[in-house]
């Protein structure tokens, strides 16, 4: 690598978000990794050959950028469950002033006729309709309909109003959901422009290594899992962990894990392409329960079990910052839809830092 691509390593920015690149499957998929090759002995001697240190500074910096588009992500990904509702709620709101409108139209219109019935009685008061009565009871009779119809009038009025303080409180209440769609679709925007800078910015630091180096990267990926999977395990956390999926849990773990292969797309959702939560969030729906949208939603909303207790189907949120799920489907293994330009697929549950074990359903 030249100076130039000494300079690029050294000045990467150095932000912190979401999901590190994860090989392996269980069982055959956490064997030890091959060593790391090292650089052609025929590499040209004007370029300085980039050692394994030099490497790893480069994957830690690409991972931190990874994480930082996740948690964005994660961020757009609320937004756009917000921007849902309150879309939805603006529209029940219209539904409501123009049912509240034509129910006052219709209040008006007997209102205005009960006006009229009483400019044509001439609007005398009870004494002197008695006195020019030729039939008193008559009369009588027909004071106890007018007083029945003084009374429905006042009822009349006062629907109205109660209707009229309804529109009044629909149309604000359309206002302060419509000022708040707006804020989030600014947010989205933001998290959008966020999530592609991280991730031009981790492309372009790939993209300046030579082959040979991107196989030693890829190699360093593998090293790092691996280790980290196997301090993880040699802890003895899966001891205890003897737990079996409930029905719906296989039916999760059943979904999830036939979308192996499909690639990451951030936002996404599927049936082709899916995030990390999208995929955990899909696959419950598969199983009969609606959970939340994002990573940091699943990890506040649903029930927090010991990971000695987990089973498979939990879900396992990562970093301190919950940008990071995957669904634990046993063995000590988990699957996941990693970050932009990898697929899902199957890894080992303790390759990436947890921060707890989450149960839908419970």
């Amino acid at each position: 690598m030249g100076t130039g691509k000494r300079g690029l390593i050294s000045a990467a920015v150095t932000v912190v978000c979401a999901v590190t690149v994860l090989a392996a499957a269980p069982s055959m998929a956490f064997a030890a990794p091959t060593p790391t090759p090292t650089p052609p002995a025929s590499a040209s001697a004007s370029s300085t050959p980039v050692t394994n240190a030099e490497l790893e500074v480069v994957r830690e910096k690409i991972d931190r950028l990874y994480r930082e588009a996740a948690a964005a992500t994660d961020a757009y990904n609320a937004a756009e469950e917000k921007a849902k509702q309150q879309s939805a709620e603006i529209v029940g709101l219209a539904n409501k002033i123009v049912q509240g409108q034509a129910r006052l139209d219709d209040l008006k219109k007997r209102a205005g006729a009960a006006a009229r019935a009483q400019y044509r009685s001439g609007g005398l008061p009870d004494e002197a309709h008695l006195m020019l009565s030729d039939n008193p009871q008559q009369f009588l009779d027909g004071a106890g309909r007018v007083l029945q119809g003084e009374r429905a009038t006042k009822a009349l009025i006062q629907e109205m109003t109660r209707t009229q303080q309804d529109l009044e409180q629909y149309a604000k209440d359309a206002s302060a959901q419509w000022k708040k769609l707006e804020a989030n679709r600014k947010a989205k925007a933001t998290a959008q422009k966020k999530i592609k800078k991280q991730i031009a910015a981790a492309e372009k630091l790939e993209s300046e290594l030579e082959k040979d180096e991107k196989k030693r990267l890829a190699e360093l990926e593998r090293q790092a899992a691996y280790e980290a999977q196997t301090a993880w395990l040699d802890t003895g956390v899966l001891d205890d962990v003897q737990g079996k999926a409930t029905a719906a849990g296989k039916k999760a773990v059943a979904y999830a894990t036939a979308q192996v292969g499909k690639p990451y797309e951030w936002g996404a959702e599927g049936p082709q392409t899916y995030d990390c939560s999208g995929l955990t969030s899909q696959a419950w729906l598969a199983a009969g329960d609606v959970i939340p949208r994002t990573s940091q939603e699943q990890w506040k909303q649903l029930k927090s079990v010991d990971v000695k207790d987990m089973l498979p189907g939990d879900l396992i949120i990562y970093f301190d910052d919950a940008s990071h799920v995957a669904m634990y489907i046993g063995d000590g293994a988990i699957v996941h839809a990693p970050r932009p330009g990898r697929t899902v697929t199957i890894a080992g549950a303790g390759s990436m830092p947890i921060l707890g074990v989450v149960r839908p359903g419970a």
